[in-house]
């Protein structure tokens, strides 16, 4: 994790305004230092196996939208990206620590490797109906294409809901409130229940965090 930080700090200082001084950069440097060794011990619990050495990314394109999300890097190791206008947006440390720790409950919970099987799984039978139906190559693909986006959606609102849980759990035990926290869903837009929508509406992921603090007597 001490890699890490100075990672970020030679970022800060040679790509953008944003800089060590910064209070928002010094809360997400604090944030992480918290967060990344609770999201490590739950993850090699879960799966010892698994690769569990998050690193946690500032990305300073001051273009990129508000976002925070997991991805993995080409060797498997978990990666936290939030972009600058997402790290604006947070009004306190414990809205960070929830955000930051709902995403490295995406990986521990396996979530990433699940949607690219659904997707391969999605690809593969739309595309044998489609070839089946006596569809050209390029139908095939497109068919594979559709297939793809349909498989990985088909279970991501779950997956939001289940990191929401695990998420509100790393958060306590990372040192901050989960009860304040949640109240980042006041300031995103809500996505409603969208037909193939990636995200379930604010209030159902109010709900699922609201449930496990009362179920775990968390604060």
């Amino acid at each position: 994790m001490r890699r890490l930080l100075i990672l970020l700090v030679l970022c800060v200082a040679g790509c953008a305004s944003i800089g060590p001084t910064d209070p928002n950069f010094r809360a997400f440097v604090a944030v992480a230092q918290d967060v990344e060794p609770v999201a490590e011990a739950e993850c090699r619990k879960q799966d010892p196996n698994r690769s569990c050495d998050f690193q946690i990314e500032l990305d300073l394109d001051p273009a990129a939208p508000p976002n925070a999300f997991q991805s993995v890097d080409r060797n498997g190791r978990p990666v936290v990206i939030f972009t600058a206008a997402m790290l604006a947006s947070f009004r306190n440390r414990d809205e960070m620590a929830f955000v930051m720790s709902h995403e490295v409950a995406h990986h521990i919970l396996g979530h990433l490797d699940q949607q690219r099987r659904n997707a391969v799984q999605g690809a593969v039978f739309l595309g044998e109906l489609v070839s089946l139906e006596g569809g050209t190559p390029e139908e095939v693909a497109n068919a594979q294409y559709v297939g793809a986006v349909v498989g990985a959606r088909s279970y991501s609102k779950a997956f939001e809901l289940e990191a929401d849980a695990m998420g509100t759990l790393i958060t306590h035990l990372a040192g901050y409130r989960p009860s304040v926290g949640i109240r980042f869903f006041d300031e995103i837009p809500d996505p409603g229940d969208a037909f193939m929508g990636t995200h379930p509406a604010n209030p159902d992921r109010i709900l699922v965090v609201q449930e496990t603090i009362r179920k775990y007597g968390l604060n």
